[in-house]
């Protein structure tokens, strides 16, 4: 097997004064639906700082060797970039010398054989994929990657309503009924030992390419690629599904000497996924993740055109994390969420111009819709959370099962309560009319292991899967109240008061007279920012706030004109 290196595999806050103007810090983040006019009835939770112990000799050398100014120099400090060698290679990841992913998955070589021979022998492949933008953009990924190389290829997407998250035995059934030979999962199949032990007895091949964590057993797959079955300290070990999708795409065009017009539209696919997924930005996403946003806005994929146009990002040069967090990645989830997942998988497939606008518009209007079912459903929470007296230091976790909310929203909701309260939370909904199946969603905090908790309630749950920041569950609904008091100890067994206030992480002070055009403009070199790459948050004491005012179209965001120790003020 030849060595397979990929694309580039191939080779082997914002200054504080903008923070101000138009504020995306957490502590500002925190305030923005009370002032929305969401519900102010209960006040936001006091924070906890935890700011990063300050390095001044260290930082001074990092900064003359990196040419950044201090500041900037203890951020990467703070982000376990101590030497000049590992600034660096994190200021220009495209230095970095990967190993061939060959070498680290383990089961990658299996893979890219199973694959040529259906390919080479015309065997249909069929790709289980999921509903969340992860799922959507890796089938896509693989749909499009497949059809270029030859394959017979199509795929299936679970019911989010009627059957939930990943590969199930009536899928396998119709792939089979359906002369399928070799099924490929993405973003799932990791805990589905059932289906898939299903799928070997009627004698498919099975590929499970997933990056959920482990379960004790591990299927009986063909092949598994698991970011999580590989080294800790791997450059892949972060990736997202859509991520191996990537890697096992441009590996096996590489196999069959095809990768010419292929990688760029894979990269920008990449990039929406691994972003939306809230994957980290270091490792390989880093650097995959930093040439997809160039690549972005002018891309040739007519579907991706069209969704930044619908999107107003039409006139950017650049895209950065947030355009694609904020602006493209909901208006995929929305569809997976509330609507027909394969509305997304056309759009990110066809090549038809005007098509791709229709499909851009749809996911526009279902993205309203998941906008106003979102604010109806926390805006119910927050009432119910005042009515039945919930106390996040005595609770430590917030367990809230209703009827009549959308499944695919929930999920939503429980993030913006978790920054509300600063408790994990757990949301459910009836799945029917009789009330006696619940379906919900879970988000948490740092200091909460979301599937650690849902693995402690196993024997009360019919099934759950998720990672350590998010999961999913369901259960009957005449074991809630066990459910509920068996979370209840688990938090209080791992959760301290301390742990039950919103954390902001701030990385050093900052005077205001350091806030330079200059500091901004450097700032551009820690980017891409996101997951375990904040922004760079920043403090100022001493400051005398001179005027305030509620701007934006729903006035969410709020305008600050401030002084410290006398000077002029700033806005």
């Amino acid at each position: 097997m030849p060595d397979l290196p990929l694309p580039d595999l191939t080779s082997s806050i914002r200054a504080q004064s903008d923070r101000i103007r138009q504020p995306q810090s957490q502590a500002i983040r925190a305030l923005r639906r009370p002032l929305a006019g969401i519900s102010s009835r209960l006040p936001v939770p006091q924070q906890r700082w935890q700011i990063a112990p300050e390095q001044p000799q260290q930082a001074e050398k990092l900064a003359q060797t990196t040419q950044l100014s201090p500041l900037l120099a203890q951020v990467l400090i703070n982000r376990g970039i101590a030497t000049a060698e590992a600034a660096q290679t994190f200021l220009n990841p495209e230095t970095q010398l990967l190993p061939s992913p060959i070498e680290e998955f383990p089961d990658l070589t299996i893979a890219l054989e199973l694959l040529m021979w259906a390919i080479a022998t015309q065997q249909r492949i069929a790709i289980c994929g999921d509903y969340d933008a992860d799922g959507m953009t890796s089938t896509a990924l693989l749909m499009r990657s497949l059809k270029f190389l030859g394959a017979d290829v199509d795929y299936a997407i679970p019911s989010r309503m009627q059957e939930g998250y990943g590969i199930n035995q009536r899928i396998v059934e119709e792939f089979h009924e359906e002369g399928v030979k070799l099924i490929l999962t993405v973003d799932n199949g990791i805990a589905a030992y059932e289906p898939i032990a299903k799928a070997r007895e009627l004698g498919l091949i099975v590929i499970v390419t997933d990056h959920h964590d482990i379960p004790d057993q591990l299927p009986p797959a063909n092949a598994i690629l698991n970011p999580k079955l590989i080294r800790e300290e791997s450059p892949y070990r972060g990736v997202a599904g859509v991520g191996v999708a990537y890697i096992l795409a441009v590996c096996l065009a590489q196999c069959l000497k095809k990768t010419q017009d292929l990688t760029t539209p894979l990269i920008e696919l990449f990039t929406l996924g691994t972003i939306a997924d809230l994957a980290p930005l270091t490792g390989v996403n880093r650097r995959w993740v930093k040439r997809g946003l160039k690549l972005l806005p002018k891309s040739k994929l007519m579907g991706v055109k069209a969704l930044i146009q619908v999107s107003g990002l039409s006139h950017e040069k650049a895209l950065k994390p947030e355009a694609i967090g904020f602006r493209l990645g909901p208006r995929i989830n929305a569809v997976g969420r509330i609507s027909d997942p394969q509305v997304v998988i056309e759009l990110l497939t066809t090549d038809d111009e005007g098509r791709s606008l229709e499909l851009a518009m749809s996911c526009e209007q279902v993205n309203q819709l998941r906008q106003k079912l979102c604010e109806q459903i926390e805006q119910a929470a927050i009432a119910w959370c005042e009515q039945s007296q919930f106390e996040p230091q005595r609770d430590r976790v917030l367990v809230i099962v209703q009827p009549d909310w959308h499944h695919g929203v929930i999920g939503i909701v429980a993030s913006r309560l978790v920054e509300r309260y600063g408790v994990p939370v757990f949301i459910g909904t009836y799945e029917d009319d009789a009330h006696a199946k619940i379906r919900g969603s879970a988000r948490s905090i740092p200091e909460f292991h979301v599937f650690e908790a849902l693995q402690f309630c196993g024997d009360v749950l019919e099934k759950f899967g998720g990672h350590r920041a998010a999961g999913g569950f369901s259960l009957e609904a005449t074991k809630l109240d066990e459910w509920r008091s068996r979370l209840q100890r688990y938090a209080n067994q791992r959760l301290q008061p301390e742990h039950l206030k919103p954390l902001v992480s701030v990385d050093v002070q900052a005077d205001l007279n350091q806030l330079t055009l200059s500091l901004y403009q450097q700032i551009d070199a820690l980017h891409p920012c996101g997951i375990e790459n904040p922004d760079p948050i920043f403090w100022t004491p001493s400051l005398r706030v001179i005027e305030q005012q509620t701007i934006g179209r729903e006035q969410a965001h709020l305008k600050l004109t401030v002084t410290q120790d006398g000077e002029s003020p700033r806005k």
